[in-house]
Parts: structure tokens; C-alpha cells; sequence
């Protein structure tokens, strides 16, 4: 172990999640009251999803920039508060994000507009744009003109624009860059706005000793700046820019077919060449923004699963071998020892095992995992845990722990009692929540629905579904006295209460 981590819980919410006016949770007052929480309970970490700019089915793992923020996270109050000089009124009819995000984002994104044409009126925050600007330039202009094209051309991805924009010709650039300045200047303002804002709530947290658990993809979207910009980096086709090989999973117990994702896998012949700086950049970037970051599909960077171009199912893919080990290497040498969490469920080999564990990256471990046929020999049982790993009721992919009960045939119902004893029907979240604190995971993360104890209504993501996920959000009044007091008695008990941080946290 290159660092001892002290025993810590924490919560897993999204900031999508957060009660409020505009049909979305944001970075305003909801989240600094969620932190205050965090803070009563003794908490020490929060943990969030991608928080890059979503399509409108919200999916936070296909984004349109793996660098940008979320511009519909963004407070609108606290735009205000910062000192632009605009009317923020909440809108009269009551938003969901869950009936229709382009109503969210027709909303908030006009009152962001009358906010980009006023911040050149308050000097000290024009200059600090300007600065951002600068600062940001090596992604941003990359991102803010992606932004605008796709504005300026709906309903199609980048590689259907005219050939001079897909080919990135410098004549075609600059003309959309003119004719595009505007909508340039906008997306530009948004990227500053959210990044104001989550800077501000990140130091709010850390005055409260509440550090954020950040989550890195480990594939990009196709239709993003990150493709758009750097295609020497993706297996493309060399005429159409179509992904030559797609990502996913092979058939398995759970799908005959597989999972096929559809990004594009990453050309790690010309990565390497490179010295993986486009990685290594993207690593730097997120570190400045949160506390530790998650590697989500880890195992990717041991072996990835490949599609041909044309498949409609995963079935007739291979596996392909990634240099990851070169690549940790490099990363480590470039930007010291990250504190990094290794999501490492699903297909998991010995070879995955050995790089996660040669650089010392905790790995997951899902209580909802643990009662099947394998009984003892279950290494999601708490009883054959390491210190060395991160303890889950559930994950974001998972139902809630009350809708797992409710779903579990008499069989494996029988097997949860067995090894956690009676178990109230309305107190069962609450039993997974004791098994996970009193674990001898050093790191504990409890999903806020099952703190909340609510059912598979409250569930944020059912993979293979194509609607209705990423949309949950939580009560303004649901954080009660006795919810708080509960958790922190839990956590205090459980000896995860205490305050201290170690420098090398992970």
C-alpha cells in the first residue's frame, strides 16, 4: 500500500438529482444544504457522475466534451448572486426533467443567453472570462465551436456537416468561427459559469471536510468535440469518420447478443506514439476539479472488446489487448501517484486483478452482489473483503436496495437473511447500509436513494433501456432530523466518523 486510508463513508448523488425550481438539480443552494448534510453525518466524501454536456436523454456517460461541464447544472440564482445583472424568475409551470429535458434546456439556456450579453458590464468578472478563456484555450475552442456547428446543424452528428468542417479545414474553420460567433461566445460563457460555480462548491465541501469522488469514462462519445477534434486518436473509417471499430461487451450470462455500445475504440498504436499525452491531459484536467477519480470500465485498459463496423450485436466482436500497464506508468510519472478507484465489475480476469493492484487502485465491491450460488465463496461477501477497497450498497447501474429486496425470489430473499439476520421489511435498506459501515472496506458509498429507502422508482439508470433513466431527483423536505441523526449515528458507530484526512487520500 503506498498510503492508509482511513475508515470513510460518503454518498453517491449526482447533481441532477438536487431539488429545485427549473426541472433540474444544480450547483446553487440545494447542493450546498446536500454538503451541509454530508458534513452533519460525519460523511467524508461525495461522489458524482460524469459531469460533462448531456444529449437530451440526460445519459451523463455520453457526453459531448469529456473536458466541459453540464451548463444546465448551472444556478441561475447564483449568476445573479456572482453580481450579472439579469432578472432570474423560476418558471411558472413546474419542470421535469424526467417528462422533457429540451424544455429544461429551452429555459435555462435563454437565460443564460441574456447572461453572456451581460458580463462584459461588470469589469471584474468580464476579466476573469477573459482569463478563463486563455487559460482554457487548448479544449475550449474546440469544444465552443463543436457547440455551435452542432446548432447550426441539428439533428445531425459532425461527421454528416460539410466535408470542410468534418475534415477540420483551416478556410472552413475560420469562416464558422465568424459566422459563428456569437453561439461561440455563449457556449464559452457557459463552460465559465459552471466552472465558477463547481470551484466554489468544491471549496465549500472542502471547508466542511467533504472530499468529491469525480468519474472518468473510459470511452467518449462519437458525436463529441474529443472525436471531432482528435481523430488520429479513434478507430475511424477513412472516407465516412463511422466508427471502424465499436466498443461493448461479449454475450454473456445476462445478454445472448452482448452489449454493443457503439463508440469508437481508441487507436492505441498512435496514443502511445504520442506518449499518451491526450490521455494524460484529460487526466490532468479532471484532477483540477475533483478529489479522486473513478475509473469507470476499468478493465478496459487491460483488454477491450471490439465490433467491426456494420454489426448490430456484439456477438461477432474480439478482444484487443491495451497498453495500460505503459500507460499507468506514464501517468504516474507525469502527474505523481493520482488517487484513482478502479471499477472493476463484470468481467473480470486475473490480468485486470494484477494492473489494478499493481498500482495500488482500490477496487469496487456491491453488496448486491453477494447472495447467489456461490455462497461463502462470493467475493462480494463482506467476509472476504481487503481493507484496500470501496464498499456499495449499489451503484447508479443497480435498482435501489428496497426495489433488489422486493425483486429477489424466496431463494436468494433466504440467503440475505441467513447472513445479516431478521431483516424488517421496512427497515432492509438500512440492513445493507449496517453490513456495508461495518465492513472492513476503508471506504464505504451508499447511493442517496437507499439512504432515503426508497424503491425502483427512485432507480437512476437501468442499462439497455433507452428511456426514462438519469432523471430521478429527490424531495426538498426528504433530509430529516432523523434521517441525519440516523446516519451519523451509523457512521459514528461504525468508527468512519472522524474527521482527519490522510494527504494521499484515495
Amino acid at each position: 500500500m503506498r498510503s492508509k486510508v482511513a475508515r470513510r463513508s460518503g454518498v453517491l448523488l449526482h447533481p441532477t438529482s438536487f431539488p429545485g425550481h427549473w426541472g433540474i438539480g444544480d450547483l446553487g443552494s440545494a447542493a450546498r444544504s446536500f454538503i451541509d448534510f454530508l458534513s452533519q453525518t460525519h460523511q467524508q466524501i461525495w461522489q458524482v457522475l460524469p459531469l460533462g454536456p448531456t444529449g437530451d436523454d440526460g445519459a451523463p456517460y455520453s457526453s459531448y466534451s469529456s473536458n466541459a461541464g453540464n451548463p444546465l447544472l448551472i444556478s441561475l440564482e447564483d449568476l445573479v448572486t456572482d453580481g450579472i445583472d439579469i432578472v432570474v424568475e423560476p418558471p411558472t409551470k413546474a419542470l421535469s426533467s424526467a417528462d422533457d429535458l429540451t424544455a429544461v434546456k429551452s429555459v435555462k439556456f435563454e437565460v443564460l443567453a441574456r447572461a453572456t450579453k451581460k458580463i462584459c458590464d461588470n469589469a471584474t468578472l468580464s476579466h476573469a472570462f477573459d482569463q478563463f478563456c486563455h487559460q482554457e484555450r487548448e479544449w475550449l475552442d474546440d469544444y465552443a465551436l463543436f457547440m455551435a456547428l452542432k446548432d447550426s446543424h441539428p439533428n445531425t452528428k459532425w461527421n454528416q456537416w460539410p466535408k470542410g468542417l468534418v475534415k477540420r479545414e483551416k478556410a472552413a474553420i475560420e469562416k464558422a468561427q465568424t459566422e459563428l460567433a456569437d453561439s461561440i461566445e455563449f457556449h464559452k460563457f457557459s463552460q465559465f459559469a459552471f466552472f465558477r460555480q463547481w470551484s466554489a462548491l468544491r471549496n465549500y465541501a472542502h471547508e466542511r471536510g467533504i472530499r468529491i469522488v469525480g468519474d472518468i469514462p473510459f470511452y467518449v462519445a462519437f458525436d463529441s468535440a474529443d472525436v471531432w477534434a482528435n481523430p488520429l486518436n479513434f478507430e475511424l473509417l477513412p472516407e465516412t469518420f463511422e466508427p471502424k471499430l465499436m466498443a461493448g461487451v461479449p454475450p454473456d450470462y445476462f445478454s445472448a447478443t452482448g452489449q454493443l455500445w457503439g463508440n469508437p475504440v481508441y487507436n492505441w498504436k498512435h496514443l502511445e506514439s504520442t506518449n499518451f499525452e491526450w490521455w494524460i491531459q484529460r487526466f490532468k484536467r479532471l484532477t483540477q476539479h475533483v478529489d479522486v477519480i473513478r475509473i469507470d470500465h476499468f478493465r478496459g485498459f487491460q483488454a477491450f472488446w471490439q465490433v467491426p463496423h456494420g454489426e448490430t450485436t456484439a456477438i461477432n466482436g474480439s478482444w484487443a489487448l491495451c497498453p495500460g500497464d505503459a500507460f499507468f506508468h506514464t501517468l504516474e510519472h507525469e502527474l505523481g501517484h493520482l488517487p484513482v478507484w478502479a471499477e472493476d465489475l463484470g468481467l473480470v480476469t486475473p490480468q485486470v486483478e494484477r494492473l489494478r493492484d499493481n498500482f495500488d487502485f482500490p477496487g469496487m465491491k456491491v453488496l448486491q452482489f453477494a447472495f447467489d450460488e456461490k455462497g461463502s465463496e462470493n467475493p462480494y461477501l463482506p467476509f472476504n473483503f481487503t481493507p484496500n477497497f470501496v464498499c456499495y450498497t449499489g451503484t447508479h447501474d443497480n435498482d435501489t436496495v428496497v426495489g433488489w429486496w422486493e425483486h429477489l425470489d424466496h431463494k436468494q430473499q433466504k440467503l440475505v437473511l441467513e447472513y445479516a439476520g431478521p431483516i424488517l421489511e421496512q427497515d432492509v435498506h438500512w440492513t445493507l447500509i449496517r453490513l456495508a459501515m461495518s465492513s472492513i472496506a476503508a471506504t464505504v458509498v451508499i447511493p442517496m436513494q437507499d439512504i432515503l429507502g426508497l424503491g425502483s422508482e427512485a432507480r437512476m439508470n437501468v442499462p439497455g433501456r433507452a428511456t426514462g433513466n438519469w432523471s430521478w431527483r429527490y424531495e426538498p423536505k426528504a433530509i430529516t432530523k432523523e434521517l441525519t441523526h440516523k446516519l451519523k449515528a451509523t457512521t459514528t458507530v461504525y468508527g468512519r466518523g472522524h474527521r482527519h484526512l490522510t494527504k494521499k487520500t484515495q
